[in-house]
């Protein structure tokens, strides 16, 4: 899984407090990271539909549907994309002792046990949504930090530009 898809969910965490649309620059600035790589991580989870470009003076981004209808799955989804984390390549078939492919009409025990990894990894986090993470912030650090993040989102900074 990239780094994109930590960056992706912190600012989909931070975009539950926000009342107007936030610009990438500054939330590249809250999580002290590279605005040109956040910004492709955004630009991905505006292409999934998870958050919408507003442009102009007061632009930036918000999420397109409510904290508790965006799922981690989605969002790690639109970083890294759907593919599985194994993709077996038939190994059994090859070497000085291949099993015939006539042998091999049933994925073999590895594939099986990977497969089945990543559907309960898959499940787990198409359980847990950008809502439940951000009441998981609150209760964390404190039932003021969301608030205090909003606070800071709102504060107008000099020279600040839309999405």
């Amino acid at each position: 899984m990239s780094g994109g898809v930590e960056w992706a969910l912190h600012c989909c965490v931070v975009l539950t407090t926000a009342t107007e649309p936030v610009p990438a620059a500054r939330l590249a600035e809250l999580h002290d990271v590279s605005a040109s790589y956040l910004a492709k991580q955004l630009q991905a989870l505006s292409r999934a539909g998870l958050v919408q470009s507003v442009q102009g003076k007061a632009g930036g981004y918000v999420l397109t549907r409510a904290p508790a209808r965006i799922s981690v799955l989605d969002v790690v989804t639109a970083v890294d994309g759907a593919t599985p984390a194994f993709v077996c390549t038939e190994i059994r078939q090859r070497g000085p002792l291949a099993a015939p492919p006539e042998a091999c009409t049933r994925p073999c025990a590895i594939t099986r046990a990977m497969s089945a990894a990543d559907a309960a990894w898959r499940a787990a986090l198409a359980a847990i949504s950008v809502a439940d993470l951000a009441a998981d912030v609150n209760a964390d650090y404190g039932p003021a930090t969301m608030s205090t993040i909003a606070r800071w989102l709102a504060t107008p900074q000099d020279g600040a530009s839309g999405a």
